[in-house]
């Protein structure tokens, strides 16, 4: 078949890698523009744009799918199915329809739970014990569309968002070249979503980042594992902000939002946190010994 695969970030290269080491031709990338990024502010190509390039297969970085000679550039690439991974735009109708067996998406999510742009992180922050994989035929809707194929994994008590992310990329290249065969040759029948369960997965604002401490401590986990690695809880103490990486829910009570010992056990609306690694402005990231050694918490020192 002849693909188009459609892509940015990291996440969908497991998908490309696989679609290009399978028996199809992958004709084009579609990826979205390089952008400024370093000290030096110099356009950088994203993940997909910079892998397909290695490999010299031509790549496309329209700033909108919606300009009507990129869809009739698209149209005419003969396509049998394009392959959607995060690709950073909503496709109009036109490029939706222009390939023979339409255009697939591989979701970070047990759809319909968790449409929408932050699946991972919403899925760890809610305190889902499932996640997983769906292949989908696109329609116009919001992550709406058939599924194709599915595959489960457990949310592990210490997954973060980080981990989930490589290894349901992972699970997305197992799967994608079997579901595009399936559509193609009917033996894989699209099946409708139902709408019991829809939940949304809006993006990430960054005011929820900061630490509630009156919340209970498993949500507190759940909030410090969901948005690691970006954008990071964080809380301030005397005055100084920093961003909790990793830690731990301990059986200890106090007054919500303060330091029960000196070794970064913070008082939860129930239970208690223990910070096992953070980050100071400014400063590099370090386990609890070692940030610690230049930053004194006592007991009783209030967390906002």
């Amino acid at each position: 078949m002849r693909i188009a695969f459609m892509g940015t970030p990291d996440f969908a290269l497991p998908t490309l890698k696989a679609l290009a080491a399978s028996s199809h031709d992958v004709v084009a990338v579609y990826s979205q523009p390089p952008a400024p990024a370093g000290r030096g502010k110099k356009e950088r190509p994203s993940p997909v744009h910079a892998w397909a390039e290695s490999q010299g297969i031509p790549v496309y970085t329209p700033k909108s799918m919606r300009d009507t000679a990129t869809q009739a550039e698209f149209a005419a690439l003969g396509l049998d199915v394009a392959v959607v991974v995060a690709y950073g735009q909503i496709l109009p109708q036109a490029v939706l329809d222009a390939p023979k067996h339409g255009c697939v998406n591989v979701h970070a999510s047990l759809l319909p739970r968790w449409r929408g742009a932050a699946p991972i992180h919403r899925a760890v922050m809610a305190g889902d014990e499932k996640t997983g994989v769906c292949i989908m035929q696109m329609e116009a809707g919001l992550d709406t569309g058939p599924v194709l194929m599915r595959a489960e994994t457990d949310i592990a008590p210490n997954d973060t968002t980080l981990s989930l992310h490589d290894r349901l990329a992972a699970m997305g290249g197992e799967l994608i070249v079997e579901a595009i065969e399936g559509l193609a040759d009917g033996s894989h029948t699209a099946e409708p979503q139902t709408e019991e369960g829809v939940t949304y997965a809006h993006k990430i604002d960054k005011a929820e980042a900061k630490v509630d401490w009156t919340l209970g401590a498993d949500a507190v986990d759940r909030q410090v594992r969901g948005l690691f690695p970006f954008p990071g809880a964080w809380t301030m103490v005397d005055g100084e902000r920093l961003k909790i990486l990793a830690g731990s829910v301990e059986d200890a009570s106090g007054d919500a939002g303060t330091a029960l010992d000196d070794r970064l056990l913070v008082a939860c609306g129930q239970g208690a946190y223990r910070i096992d690694r953070g980050q100071r402005a400014g400063k590099a990231a370090m386990d609890r010994e070692e940030l610690l050694r230049g930053f004194s918490v006592p007991k009783g020192t209030r967390f906002d």
